[in-house]
């Protein structure tokens, strides 16, 4: 994904902690946006520069005219909201040819949504990480997806590393790849990589 010169929109920023990474990129504008108006002024607080406008805004029925954006991503947002009305939105404000980029948390795994379920106070109440049905949301309104799946072997044993960059990490990521070949284990995952082209 090329984001030089591009008009990106951070959807669901929060107090922005990705803005100030993806500006490196060197796009033309980025403008996030939350419907928190305190997550807004201390993004504010903590962000300035010329090519950051940050906005408070309704992700599920923004303010922006249609095909305004040339990439539209988001961290763990879209699986607190209305998926559909989402993935509507999404689509009209981005460019034909525009890139929708998520990374969001997979819910087929019983192991982890028996976590999930164990643990209800290390999540919202609105959160329903998504299944297989919601990438078929997505496929009628974008082409070209692509759906990278991470977090099985190096859940199962991150009690042996203490940090991404250590070799045992590497490793395990590697033989994850390799078992997100096989349909099965997709279902398994922790969480998902999504990327899709507007039509």
């Amino acid at each position: 994904i090329n984001a030089k010169n591009s008009e990106i929109l951070d959807y669901g920023c929060g107090t922005g902690p990705v803005l100030e990474k993806v500006i490196k990129f060197n796009p033309k504008k980025i403008t996030g946006i939350d419907i928190s108006e305190v997550s807004i002024s201390k993004a504010k607080e903590k962000i300035s520069n010329s090519k950051i406008e940050l906005l408070v805004e309704n992700c599920e029925n923004t303010t922006f005219g249609d095909n305004k954006f040339d990439i539209v991503y988001g961290l763990g947002i879209l699986h607190h909201l209305e998926f559909s009305k989402c993935i509507n939105e999404i689509s009209r404000i981005l460019r034909p040819g525009g890139t929708l980029l998520f990374i969001e948390p997979l819910g087929t795994n019983p192991l982890i949504n028996f976590y999930r379920l164990l643990t209800p106070k290390s999540r919202s109440k609105d959160e329903h990480p998504l299944v297989f049905k919601d990438f078929e949301k997505i496929k009628s309104n974008f082409k070209n997806i692509n759906i990278k799946y991470y977090g099985l072997l190096t859940l199962v044993f991150f009690p042996f590393y203490n940090s991404s960059d250590s070799m045992i990490f590497k490793m395990l990521v590697r033989f994850d790849q390799l078992l997100f070949k096989i349909k099965f284990f997709k279902y398994l995952a922790w969480s998902v990589l999504i990327t899709a082209k507007k039509s």
